[in-house]
């Protein structure tokens, strides 16, 4: 009987990994990480760098998220919307958790020996941002700006994965993400104001209230598409490129009409539509590359 449990546990555990680190979450980095692979050469790089590419971007952003919750594992249990997460509800061990991570990080390393050697070299100092990204809510309002430049950091790995240099062009592309993600993340922790107060919790909401935080949301929202146009100025794309800016920003400029400080109950709307982001960008980049 023992035997057929582990037996049926080791089955669900890819399904129960998948839940762990949210892998569906990916969408929000990955298609960015294509653009800084596509820019870098202004044409799409071939299949073999595009495949290395995104397992490193996957297994870094599992071994992110992974390393967040084991971090933050007693924080979520205290808190009424996080408790039920794999760890706290413990249908994930912190055993099971960290080989999850040693899993990400050894694919991550495979990922990296067939990319150039620069990226090689600079992998410490993404996997430092992982580790220190979960801290930075116990002391400073300004985490949702580290988690987005720390998600930031997928085009600059992929515009070194193609070229084997680092410059400056592909920092535009982590403005870009590091705006998006920090001002949907100030949204989202709006929802955990009543606990980060109780617990001592660091976050834009906690420091200035639900409608000044979404106020600079917004701004972080047209920061981000600034920037998408100015990489399409810098680069000299073509009027497909910037139908896909105008797309993008007429997107956000919905999802931020869906939140209000009166009105949280369709954040998760809001966040569902984020994961199109990405996509509908890649898209119009890809069609302009193959017209201009």
């Amino acid at each position: 009987m023992s035997y057929g449990n582990e037996t049926t546990s080791i089955v669900r555990l890819p399904a129960l990994f998948a839940r762990f680190v949210k892998l569906e979450h990916s969408v929000f980095a990955l298609p960015f990480a294509f653009a800084g692979a596509f820019l870098a050469r202004n044409s799409i790089p071939p299949a073999a760098t595009l495949l290395w590419i995104t397992l490193a971007m996957v297994a870094a952003r599992s071994l992110a998220m992974g390393l967040n919750r084991i971090i933050d594992r007693e924080i979520d249990a205290r808190n009424p919307r996080t408790a039920g997460r794999e760890l706290p509800a413990g249908r994930l061990s912190a055993g099971q958790a960290y080989l999850f991570c040693g899993i990400s990080l050894a694919a991550l390393a495979l990922a990296l020996a067939n990319l150039p050697p620069l990226t090689w070299y600079l992998s410490p100092i993404v996997v430092a941002a992982f580790v220190i990204y979960p801290y930075t809510k116990r002391f400073t309002s300004l985490c949702h700006v580290f988690l987005g430049a720390t998600i930031g950091l997928a085009p600059v790995g992929a515009w070194v994965a193609v070229t084997g240099q680092l410059s400056w062009q592909p920092f535009l592309l982590m403005g870009v993400v590091t705006f998006w993600i920090g001002g949907f993340d100030i949204a989202y922790a709006c929802l955990d104001l009543d606990f980060d107060r109780r617990e001592g919790g660091h976050s834009l909401p906690v420091l200035l209230g639900v409608g000044r935080s979404l106020l600079v949301m917004r701004v972080f929202h047209v920061l981000a598409v600034a920037l998408l146009a100015a990489e399409g100025l810098v680069r000299q794309r073509g009027a497909v490129y910037f139908a896909g800016v105008l797309v993008v920003a007429v997107l956000l400029a919905f999802e931020n009409s869906l939140v209000s400080a009166r009105n949280l109950s369709r954040i998760g709307i809001f966040m569902n539509l984020n994961g199109f982001i990405g996509i509908i960008y890649v898209f119009f980049l890809t069609v302009d590359l193959l017209v201009k």
